[in-house]
């Protein structure tokens, strides 16, 4: 028997599980994140402390599944996708992990718009925004003592792939799936751009080297071994982005399916079989999958799920003797009648990431007298659903042959039967829930058997550990209410984007 390791580094913390080659997960294990706020645009992570909790949760499986250390066959890794972090030469860190979640590189994403906005998305596959170019072009005109000991900028789910493997800042990589949020890629051709590095002074050295995300990047080390109480020598696959890797974890590989990642971003994708870029609309990101061939148009809203946890801790904390558990947030959110005239709820209180509005701020509008805190956390759930309802109106546009068969659910969110029905009646598609728990480890772990060669063909190992679940049919009574919401919710949005600066 084969065994695999995947492995999340998320924003909440690393989570690695190991599954034996029929899919099935032995153990599981988890090191919650210490996010770092020097000051209140900036959120950073400590990448040692990342490369860690890896090693400590490798080690915890291993030793809660009793598998000999010697039968794991392949490891892989997915991590944050849209923050960096800077390695020297000798593949160490020398910055923090600025995190996605930070907005310091605000002035650089209307630097980066504003001169080469359509070409970025036209090569790319996606907008400037909290991501790597803005934050490279942050690190190089802000921090140019810092910057000049950059060897290569790289995600934490590279990074700590290339210290398992003692790689140098000269070998370091990327994957593919990670090229839409780079900023400088040609991303259907997987290769940097020459022009539009030199436009923005970028040196192409400071780039890593793009990888397949499939492919062996080295092997652990005997010292990365001892750490992990694993043996040395075993192949290291590249792996992929976590949201990639969650669109696997659902079985997302085939056209017409489509992905809720409800979890501390809140994503939509689906999955196409070409590369479009949304030149027209610049919200969707056209970024490819950890399946060959495929392509995964999505947006996401920036701390979707965290609004769930802000709003029981800060509003309805403040009015309750004690914090409500998540079974009476379902509760409060179920005794609101589905088309009662709710307020609607801007979600977006860290800034909007799709488009790119960095300075949007969260608001409900509509409010009375008659709402109370269970309208305005119905509002809270339902505004996901409406933003994920105004994607697929861009995807329509996008895709002359749209048509979305069912929307699979992942993340914690998904327990949310309140919130599923919700998305399903706003979306007029079935949300199904899958019956695997792991998420995207489950996803990073088809990679590695992948990469390896013990399994020939993606989809079908998928099909084979990915099974579904509870089906929400959507309502079609409630279809023509849930199109003017959103249409409401569409105007109301482009009426505040009229009046941010620059507007």
């Amino acid at each position: 028997m084969h065994y695999l390791l995947g492995i999340d580094i998320g924003t909440q913390g690393t989570k690695t599980a190991v599954f034996d080659s029929g899919g099935s997960c032995l153990a599981e294990a988890f090191r919650k994140s210490e996010l770092i706020r020097p000051s209140p645009d900036r959120v950073e992570e400590d990448p040692e402390r990342q490369l860690d909790s890896v090693c400590s949760t490798i080690r915890e499986c291993i030793e809660r599944s009793g598998v000999e250390p010697d039968a794991v066959a392949g490891i892989s890794i997915d991590g944050q996708m849209a923050g960096l972090v800077g390695v020297g030469a000798d593949g160490k860190a020398v910055t923090p992990y600025d995190s996605w979640l930070d907005t310091r590189c605000t002035p650089y994403i209307s630097l980066m718009k504003k001169e080469a906005g359509q070409e970025i998305i036209s090569k790319s596959g996606g907008p400037p925004s909290f991501n790597h170019g803005p934050k490279i072009l942050w690190w190089l005109n802000e921090q140019g003592g810092v910057f000049k000991k950059i060897r290569s900028f790289v995600p934490p789910g590279s990074y700590t792939a290339m210290r398992l493997c003692g790689l140098t800042g000269a070998q370091a990589f990327v994957d593919k799936s990670y090229l839409h949020f780079s900023g400088f890629a040609d991303n259907r051709k997987g290769c940097w751009d020459a022009g539009l590095c030199r436009q923005f002074r970028v040196e192409m050295d400071k780039l890593p080297r793009i990888v397949a995300s499939s492919s062996v990047v080295g092997k652990l080390t005997a010292e990365m071994a001892g750490i992990c109480g694993l043996k040395a020598g075993v192949p290291i696959v590249a792996g992929c982005g976590d949201t990639a890797a969650s669109f696997l974890s659902c079985g997302a590989t085939r056209a017409g399916i489509c992905v809720d990642v409800a979890g501390t971003a809140a994503v939509f994708a689906t999955t196409e079989e070409q590369f479009q870029a949304d030149l027209k609309h610049q919200i969707i990101s056209c970024g490819q999958s950890a399946t060959p061939g495929l392509w995964h148009p999505y947006a996401y809203i920036n701390g979707g799920g965290i609004n769930l946890e802000w709003f029981r801790g800060k509003i309805a904390g403040y009015y309750a003797a004690e914090i409500l558990t998540f079974d009476q947030m379902e509760e409060l959110a179920g005794s609101v009648s589905p088309d009662t005239d709710i307020p609607i709820f801007i979600p977006h209180l860290g800034g909007r990431v799709c488009p790119s509005q960095p300075q949007l701020r969260g608001a409900w509008l509509g409010l009375s007298w008659d709402h109370g805190l269970a309208h305005l956390y119905r509002a809270v759930l339902e505004a996901v659903a409406l933003e994920y309802g105004f994607y697929m109106s861009i995807l329509s546009d996008l895709y002359s042959r749209f048509d979305p068969k069912e929307v699979r659910i992942t993340g914690g969110g998904q327990k949310s039967g309140a919130w599923n029905r919700i998305k399903a009646d706003v979306m007029g598609v079935p949300v199904v829930q899958v019956t695997r728990s792991e998420g995207a480890p489950l996803g990073s772990a088809l990679m590695a058997g992948f990469g390896i060669g013990l399994f020939s063909d993606l989809n079908e190992a998928a099909a084979s550990w990915i099974s579904t679940a509870e089906t929400v049919e959507a309502d079609p009574g409630r279809r023509e209410y849930y199109k003017k919401r959103i249409a409401r919710y569409s105007r109301l949005m482009e009426a505040i984007a009229a009046s941010l600066p620059g507007g």
